[in-house]
């Protein structure tokens, strides 16, 4: 990532998280539009969630870290594997491709370029889900970045598509995604009220998930006089 300069890095940003609302919103408008059950019409849209991100992540990774996600963003900048003069810059990509995003899958589909979503989306459940659903995105990020480097576009993707299904809230787990969301009154959308909720719990949980991983991720002392031990 660091030998691409910093506007190069924001486009990739931008455009990534442009493509991933845009598959977001628009395989939810596809998915309902070719059945009236809910539960295969979210099942059709996980899997385009899931499979986009393994792509995204994998070809723009190398040019800007592939977050496409403020929280994630934040938690780079707090453990400083992004500058934080960086990460403003980073936050604005991805709103404004976020927003792009909805933009493109409304047009694809012939719908009005914005419409104000009318889906509640709020509540204890809600936000706690997306809590956990960050936490656990998060989590999954530094873990794999510290074991597995080659295996994150992987485990991200499955992840989201796991989480799908077994958060209340689908697993928005990202505040600029769900800002774009916010303008389509589609399948995948939120109220514009309910983001609040949704930003506070999403950034709670990605924190909490750094501070723990933090600690989590580095060898115990003992751990380290034993290995000292046996050389």
């Amino acid at each position: 990532m660091a030998s691409f300069d910093l506007p190069r890095r924001l486009v990739a940003e931008a455009l990534g998280t442009a493509m991933l609302v845009a598959t977001v919103v628009g395989s939810g408008i596809m998915a309902s539009s070719l059945t009236g059950d809910v539960g295969l019409a979210l099942l059709g849209n996980t899997l385009a969630t899931g499979a986009i991100l393994v792509v995204l992540i994998t070809v723009l990774g190398p040019i800007s870290g592939a977050h496409f996600n403020p929280a994630v963003s934040l938690v780079f900048a707090m453990s400083r594997a992004l500058a934080k003069r960086d990460l403003a810059g980073y936050v604005l990509a991805q709103i404004t491709g976020g927003i792009v995003g909805t933009v493109v899958a409304h047009l694809i589909f012939a719908l009005p370029i914005v419409e104000l979503s009318s889906k509640v989306r709020t509540g204890g459940a809600q936000w706690f889900s997306e809590g956990v659903a960050t936490f656990g995105l998060v989590a999954i990020i530094l873990a794999g970045i510290r074991f597995e480097q080659k295996a994150v576009p992987w485990l991200v993707g499955l992840y989201i598509t796991a989480a799908y299904w077994f958060t209340a809230s689908t697993s928005f787990a990202n505040p600029a995604v769900a800002l774009a969301r916010s303008l389509t009154d589609s399948f995948s959308g939120i109220r514009p009220i309910d983001l609040p909720g949704f930003w506070i719990a999403e950034i709670t949980g990605a924190v909490a998930a750094l501070l723990l991983f933090t600690w989590l991720l580095q060898p115990g002392a003992s751990s380290t006089l034993s290995s000292e031990a046996k050389l």
